[in-house]
């Protein structure tokens, strides 16, 4: 089971809104009382919607995905919708600008792989999951009740892309009053920005809420949950829900994944922290979660790992130096989450070693450089790191050497005219530092 990843100690509750409540993941609930009973008494069908932007989920997802564990860890049964239709227009939530416009074929890419993503961490009914982007089920599920507890996975394009748009705007547009929806949140950012709200992306919250119907309809879902920024988009669809079908649906909004500083966290100089060790390795995911702020500690390790509250009170109380062990640990169980339990050995070996000399290169961050650009009389180190992204300017980089931050293979630069070639590099690589937390392995090609 996919939620054995919970061992039984992570809580005292019995109910899982407690839990989720303990944990700090709670923001807004549509009525708190009667959510928390429902979690309580039942074993619900809930659905977290995921639009396909990318081909690969992020670190901004996992949240969702604890969430989605924890649920089933005590028999609520996920819903994972895939936005296979929803992706053709885009939320326009927290965005300063439209959304790139993606070819059905990206996006049908982008749902397949997502799908491939979640069936690493939940327990998929294999009988209800959708077959492409048309979101056609396996055959034989009309005549199957899925397995209590067992995850679904369906796509919204099935239901979404066949509708006429008159019959849509006449039956669904009408229920919606524009005054109240450009007093949400997330329309009013775009409306006082240069280039303003787009009809194109007006239509969001409809679709979305639409969604929640259906799934109420269709599927006897009962709660919606979603970021803090979703929630217009769930009242939405909690309201449509009753004016269509008369049936009392839910929402429930999480935290978003920021820092002490209310910045969103998992960016990274190449982008976003993905969940593939294909776009970011182990060892690069390992040692972000290894830096991060210490007034981010306690925060992570309640939402990021299933440690025992008491575990993450321990360890965020931790002070000074000391404070480095909770960071360790919270690195390890994170990319163990991610990536499984031997990558997380390795890249917390390879760390280790890198911090604390005589580093691993083989699983170390690493680029490939061109041997033909250091022929000859090769090329300036300053040169050499801005090309490699580690200084933004040839001013950054001889201030790096000044200040003593710049080393190769462990020596430290103090020439900052120095000239890299390639028989410097040993077996074809050359391990980069710049300052104590970047580290990258170059490699000749």
């Amino acid at each position: 089971m996919k939620y054995d990843f919970i061992p039984d100690s992570v809580s005292k509750h019995d109910n899982v809104y407690d839990v989720l409540k303990e944990r700090g993941f709670i923001e807004q609930s549509t009525d708190e009382e009667r959510v928390r009973e429902l979690l309580q008494n039942e074993k619900v069908k809930f659905y977290i919607g995921f639009d396909p932007t990318a081909d690969c989920l992020h670190v901004g997802h996992f949240m969702q995905v604890i969430i989605m564990m924890y649920m089933q860890k005590y028999g609520h049964t996920p819903v994972v919708l895939i936005g296979g239709g929803t992706g053709f227009v885009g939320d326009p939530s927290g965005r300063s600008d439209m959304r790139q416009m993606m070819t059905p074929e990206t996006i049908e890419n982008n749902c397949v792989a997502f799908k491939k993503l979640f069936d690493k961490f939940l327990d998929f009914d294999e009988e209800w999951q959708y077959e492409g982007n048309n979101g056609v089920f396996s055959p034989g599920h009309e005549n199957k009740v899925p397995e209590p507890g067992k995850a679904i996975s369906v796509n919204n394009a099935r239901w979404l892309l066949p509708l006429n748009y008159i019959d849509f705007i006449r039956d669904i547009g009408s229920c919606f009053n524009v005054n109240t929806m450009l007093r949400a949140e997330c329309f009013k950012q775009r409306m006082d920005r240069e280039g303003g709200l787009t009809m194109f992306e007006l239509n969001y919250m409809l679709m979305q809420s639409y969604d929640f119907m259906v799934m109420a309809r269709d599927f006897d879902v009962k709660i919606q949950f979603g970021g803090n920024d979703q929630w217009s988009n769930i009242i939405g669809g909690v309201d449509l829900t009753r004016k269509k079908t008369g049936k009392e649906v839910y929402g429930m909004t999480f935290s978003l994944l920021t820092n002490s500083e209310g910045k969103k966290m998992g960016k990274t100089q190449k982008g976003a922290l993905w969940l593939d060790a294909e776009k970011t390795s182990p060892y690069e995911f390992y040692q972000y979660w290894r830096n991060v702020a210490d007034a981010d500690v306690e925060k992570c390790l309640r939402m990021l790992t299933f440690l025992p509250m008491d575990e993450v009170m321990r360890l965020s109380s931790l002070k000074d130096k000391e404070i480095n062990n909770a960071k360790e640990i919270l690195a390890f169980e994170v990319t163990k989450l991610v990536h499984g339990e031997a990558e997380a050995v390795k890249a917390q070996e390879a760390a280790r070693a890198a911090f604390g000399g005589g580093a691993d290169l083989s699983s170390m961050p690493s680029v490939k450089f061109e041997a033909a650009k250091l022929k000859g009389d090769g090329m300036g180190v300053v040169s050499f790191i801005k090309e490699l992204g580690l200084v933004p300017s040839n001013r950054e980089g001889f201030m790096t050497i000044e200040q003593g931050g710049l080393k190769l293979d462990s020596e430290k630069v103090t020439d900052k005219k120095m000239m890299i070639t390639s028989d410097l590099f040993k077996d074809g690589k050359m391990l980069i530092e710049k300052g104590k937390k970047k580290k990258i392995v170059v490699e000749l090609k």
